[in-house]
């Protein structure tokens, strides 16, 4: 069993247990609540950082800077009702509300008209991000089914990480009884690395979950 914060994940049956209070784990200093994550950055990942790149100084080394969710709907294009549905799920998953993205152009053969909204997308940054991107390493992940880790290779060569999970079931705090549809989404981490190198490592050394080469 894991204990993750108030929930209880086990890994074995691949089964999550809600407690009576599923808050992003934080820990206390100084009389206010941090981000788990962040308080290991500071703590461990920058040193490691500094050791194996040789950094002269502690602004060299690379931090995530955002995280970007993002989800296509062009089925909004026959019913609007989608993108409110959607907007929800990013909400309750991301902590934030999310904006609607609209088409900037025309296309007659799939009967799309510029201002139509055809997805939704939250940048988050912050206390927030690494609250959600603790969640997303730690519980959310491990309960795809049959999972053995993700892609090291999906950079962009500029130190960025893209990412999609198939379906938003995989968050806790989405109920599967109040959903109208399985969806997907993309998810994007923007670092300040200059290599796809040091963006790996520091991604890894955060927990990421890279399924090995």
């Amino acid at each position: 069993m894991r204990i993750y914060s108030h929930t209880i994940f086990d890994l074995i049956g691949m089964q999550y247990i809600p407690t009576t209070n599923d808050s992003p784990p934080t820990t206390q200093k100084g009389g206010s609540a941090v981000a788990r994550l962040k308080d290991k950055y500071k703590g461990d990942i920058v040193s490691a950082m500094m050791s194996k790149f040789g950094y002269n100084n502690i602004m060299q080394v690379p931090k995530l800077e955002k995280v970007v969710l993002n989800m296509g709907l062009g089925e909004a294009i026959q019913n609007s009702k989608i993108i409110d549905a959607a907007v929800n799920d990013i909400m309750i998953i991301a902590g934030q509300k999310p904006v609607v993205t609209k088409a900037k152009k025309s296309i007659a053969a799939f009967k799309l008209r510029a201002g139509m909204s055809i997805g939704a997308k939250v940048t988050l940054r912050g206390e927030r991000m690494y609250e959600f991107v603790d969640k997303l390493f730690n519980v959310a992940l491990p309960r795809v089914r049959d999972f053995r880790g993700i892609s090291p290779k999906s950079f962009d060569g500029r130190g960025n990480y893209s990412m999609g999970i198939k379906e938003q079931l995989i968050f806790p705090e989405i109920e599967y009884d109040k959903i109208d549809k399985v969806r997907g989404m993309d998810i994007i981490f923007v670092t300040t690395a200059r290599t796809d190198e040091e963006a790996r490592e520091l991604l890894r050394l955060m927990g990421m979950p890279f399924r090995a080469a």
